[in-house]
Order: C-alpha cells, then structure tokens, then sequence
C-alpha cells in the first residue's frame, strides 16, 4: 500500500469521528458524501425536512477546509441569483462581477426541485465543468467545487422534476432516514444540554482536517486504488442491464458506468484497501443507478422502485471469481 494510501486512510478516518460529534446516527451517509467529495462529482440528497441535510454540509465544508454557501430554491429564482451578474460601477466607470453563490467550494442547493427547469440548469455548467459565463467571460470555479442538491420525497407540489440529464451529473443518490431510537435519544437529550448538534458546530467543537491544498492532495491518492479487468467488465454488464431490463423505460447510460468505477474505487478506500472488490461494486450499485432510471408506468403503479429493480440486477448478473 503506499504511502499517500496510509495517509487518505488517517484522513477518512479522522474526518468520520470529527463528523459524528455532529451527525448523528448517519455513519452510512457520512461515508457517500465522502465518496462524492473525494471522487471530485456530486451528490443528489433526498431526505424529509429536519433530518440534517444542510447540516451534513456545512459540517463536511469545515471539516475539509472548504468554503460552504447554500441556495434556497424557489419557483422565482433566476440564474443570475446563482451564477452572479455583471453590475456597473458610475464611479470607476466600469463594470464589476458581483459574484454568485455559484463561487465556492461546498454549494448546497437546497430543494433544487423547486426552481423551474431555466435555474436549474444554470447549475449545469458549473457541475459538468466547473465554469461559469458570466457576459460571455468565463470563469473557472475551485477544482473541489462540489455541490450537495437536496429534494423533500414527501412533497411535490409547485415543484419542478429534475430533468434527466441533470439527474445524471449526479454521482450519488444518498437517501437521509430517521436515525434509531438511541440516537434519536442522543439528539433530544443534548438538546437539553449546552450541545445541540448546530451549537457544537458554530462553537469550533469540530475541528479541521484538512485545508483545500490537502483535499486535492487526498483526491489524487485514489489514483493508487486499483481495479482488475474482469470487475470493470462486471460493472458494464450491471449498468447495461438496466437498459433491457423488462421493468425499466429507460435506463442508465455510460456516464453511471464511469460513477460506478469512481465510486467502487473510493469505497474500497473507505474500507482501507488499496483494490476494489465486487462487494464495493454492489454497496455502491443502488446509490449510482436508480436516480438514473425510469420504469415503466405499469410497473410503478404496482409500487415498484428503481431502488428494487437495480437490486434485482444486481442478483441476476454473475460476479466474476
């Protein structure tokens, strides 16, 4: 194992204690925003209200040193609101870029689904390719520029569904539940306490681990998780049959097949292991592909969901040896 490996291992683990001081009861979506971040991609979040979904943000932005900004989504948000104008100054008799939320490292778009497809899009470019055009100047966005899109499952109306080539730059679906009992517990009685969970944070409780330099440095090491040829093949097979499979409309395209490598890969790290594994494969098959599907109408009216159709082809495609 090399030496930058043992060092992304210390980092992960140091980030995932420093961030359950905060997050509680949410080890498994710790994990995906961290293979989000580290795979340099971003990450859908769904989740009801109150679950801890700006709060994962924010915490994740301080842990790593990055700069954090939210946008609240709303049916009258224009792109400029997000991107940023051009304004003129009388004074310098020049125009000045006042610059958007778009401009940071951690961007939470919070219910993205609530703004009409014309905003949303705006965030295409900056999550494709990190820029923005601003008056046909472009300006690059930081190479950890992540952005952290949040829906509510529970309500629909006045909302706009993501269109689909949206829903594909996205590396991750991380699906925020209710924590147990005992957490919830945990959470109640520090309410009742000088430590509920957004006090800890604005109070420096959770500490740094890395600075954006590191981040980089972090993301570059997962250069040394290797991949035999026979698990990049298992991956194709996965993702290429969710486009025959009987249930499914429409199904994933080759874009799920690079997320599913990038994210094999970054779990294997998570785990401290310098070669992925089917089993990183098949943790991470749900969260990659069922956002990117869409099944057939007779088979959601019977209840059926992507999440159970890509575990159904998980079971039926042969795992290498």
């Amino acid at each position: 194992m090399t030496e930058r490996l043992e060092q992304l291992h210390q980092i992960l683990e140091a980030t995932r204690q420093e961030a359950s001081k905060v997050i509680l009861g949410q080890a498994d979506v710790i994990d995906r925003a961290l293979i989000v971040i580290l795979a340099r991609q971003h990450a859908l979040i769904e989740g009801v209200p109150g679950i801890a979904k700006t709060l994962l943000a924010r915490t994740l932005a301080r842990l790593l040193g990055c700069e954090f900004a939210r946008i609240q989504f709303t049916p009258d948000l224009m792109p400029a609101d997000i991107t940023g104008t051009s304004v003129f100054h009388f004074g310098r008799n020049e125009f000045t870029l006042v610059k958007g939320p778009v401009f940071t490292s951690f961007l939470l778009a919070d219910e993205i689904n609530r703004a009409p497809a014309k905003t949303q899009s705006a965030l295409l470019q900056a999550m494709q390719e990190r820029t923005v055009t601003i008056d046909r100047e472009t300006h690059t966005l930081p190479n950890t520029f992540t952005v952290f899109a949040t829906q509510n499952p529970i309500e629909y109306e006045g909302t706009y569904p993501l269109p689909e080539a949206q829903k594909d730059r996205f590396l991750l679906k991380i699906t925020m539940e209710a924590p147990d009992r005992e957490n919830e517990l945990e959470l109640a009685m520090r309410m009742l306490s000088d430590e509920p969970p957004e006090a800890l944070l604005e109070r420096g409780a959770v500490q740094p681990v890395l600075d954006p330099g590191k981040l980089t440095a972090a993301q570059d090491a997962l250069a040394d998780v290797s991949m035999r040829g026979e698990l990049a093949g298992y991956i194709v097979d996965l993702v290429r049959r969710t486009r025959t499979h009987e249930s499914v409309l429409v199904g994933a395209g080759p874009r799920a097949t690079q997320a599913l490598v990038l994210a094999s890969r970054v779990h294997a790290a998570l785990d401290k292991r310098d070669f992925v594994t089917p089993d990183d494969v098949k943790a991470l098959a749900r969260p990659v592909l069922e956002h990117r599907l869409i099944l057939r109408p007779e088979f959601e009216i019977e209840g059926m969901t992507a999440a159970e159709v890509v575990d159904k082809i998980v079971e039926s495609v042969a795992v290498p040896v």
